[in-house]
């Protein structure tokens, strides 16, 4: 898919200024022996895994980023970059390699999600647009994996539908997470852009706006019923239990010819209301109008309705999941790890990273279930799954990105893997993640070589 942004500016320039003024410099010293350049997420804190997501989107960007005319005419009215440098950009391409994790991978904190090798200048060019992707689809794509998991914690599968576009931080934001969060397990969006992009099911019902419209709810839930025999019906805009009875009444004038499938509960007490109304419905003969429910939801108040027994069979969730309320950015870096065949690594405190090119190994029990990982050298053998995998080399994709389809499956077998315990919506025991003798001693002696190099104690 072409990458699109409400700028007149081309994808090359959705960076930070100092990547270019970074890369100007690389070419004046003469600056183009290899890098390794790793992103990693720190630190989980409120999270017991991470779903890995928004590879598709920056490969695609990498095949496709040029410096187009007007990004060099705009690139020359700064006074920061000569004419040859600016010129020479109309020849810019991404040759590098990349190795990551497929899309639905559950990581954990310091394990890469992807390690970029490539000439330095343009492994360093693309951190600002691969963080932003990268961060932000695998934070969604994880707070989507906790709501789908509350709406299912009793072994039943309720659908979840994404409601939060209109409160999401841009419109690139509503298309990349419907994506992840479909990936992740969300079942529809309301996002029809997201529909029409990819491929999703796309869902939704009416606002309050519309019964107000109205002289009369009634007359409104006839009306739209008239055109979507098969609506969900929105029915707390005045009195909810009211509104349902008036979902009866029309049910019982249609007789054979109602057909709606459902009432949505957007606000008061969701589990009091849906068994009251649940009883009225079922009185009147109609089980099978389904519950929804919206309104300020998020995976913990969705376990709450769940576990009480609320016959609720789905969830709409806007804000909380949108915004991702509880933890809106991820501790992630992208990490220069090695120059011209030597390891390198930033030595401040609580920011050291990995040096080298890296590989995760994951171990599974008898029964399948996932064990512990273990960071490696790339080139080291151990037991268990290779995580990375090469997704491009020389600036071309190694195959075609899998459909959604296969994402969303592939996610979901290995979350089922992960132990029961990080399930919880609460911190969890922490899932072992080791790192080999080989890295501890790669870094040990990359660490010694800087202090020495830098004359530190």
């Amino acid at each position: 898919m072409a990458l699109s942004f409400d700028s007149n500016a081309s994808p090359a320039l959705h960076t930070d200024l100092y990547q270019l003024t970074m890369l100007q410099a690389y070419q004046r010293e003469n600056m183009d022996a290899t890098a390794v350049f790793s992103l990693f997420v720190r630190r989980l804190k409120q999270r017991n895994y991470l779903l890995a997501c928004g590879l598709d989107t920056v490969l695609s960007y990498l095949e496709g980023l040029r410096f187009t005319a007007s990004d060099r005419d705009y690139l020359r009215s700064l006074d920061d970059f000569d004419d040859d440098f600016v010129d020479g950009l109309a020849d810019f391409r991404f040759t590098g390699d990349v190795y990551a994790v497929p899309e639905g991978t559950p990581v954990f904190a310091n394990e890469p999600l992807l390690e970029v090798v490539a000439p330095i200048g343009e492994a360093q060019l693309v951190e600002t647009f691969l963080l932003n992707q990268i961060t932000y689809q695998t934070g969604y794509a994880s707070k989507a994996a906790r709501v789908k998991q509350a709406a299912t914690i009793d072994g039943t599968d309720r659908t979840v539908a994404d409601f939060g576009m209109r409160r999401m931080h841009g419109a690139d934001a509503t298309l990349k997470a419907a994506r992840a969060g479909y990936i992740a397990g969300i079942d529809a969006t309301s996002n029809v852009a997201a529909g029409q992009t990819y491929g999703l099911p796309v869902t939704g019902t009416m606002a309050h706006s519309y019964i107000e419209a109205h002289e009369h709810e009634q007359e409104a839930f006839d009306a739209f019923a008239d055109l979507y025999p098969r609506t969900v019906l929105l029915v707390d805009t005045y009195d909810t239990l009211d509104g349902v009875r008036r979902v009866v009444k029309m049910a019982k004038a249609r007789g054979d010819d109602f057909q709606v499938r459902g009432i949505r509960l957007d606000s008061g007490d969701l589990g009091e209301l849906a068994r009251k109304s649940r009883a009225i419905l079922d009185e009147a003969g109609l089980e099978d109008v389904n519950i929804l429910a919206s309104g300020g939801l998020d995976e913990h108040r969705i376990a709450e309705l769940v576990q009480s027994g609320a016959p609720i069979d789905g969830f709409g969730v806007g804000t909380k999941l949108g915004t991702m309320e509880d933890q809106p950015y991820l501790d992630s870096a992208y990490k220069l790890a090695g120059y011209d065949g030597t390891p390198r690594m930033k030595l401040a405190p609580n920011k050291k990273n990995l040096p080298g090119r890296k590989q995760v190994y994951r171990s599974f029990d008898d029964n399948g279930t996932a064990t512990g990982d273990v960071i490696t050298t790339a080139d080291a053998s151990h037991g268990g799954e290779p995580l990375l995998q090469c997704v491009m080399r020389n600036g071309e994709r190694t195959e075609a990105a899998p459909s959604l389809a296969q994402s969303r499956t592939y996610a979901h077998d290995a979350l089922a893997a992960l132990p029961e315990a990080l399930h919880a919506l609460e911190k969890a025991d922490t899932y072992p993640v080791d790192v080999s003798q080989a890295l501890k001693d790669r870094a040990s002696e990359t660490e010694a070589a800087l202090k020495a190099a830098h004359d530190l104690p």
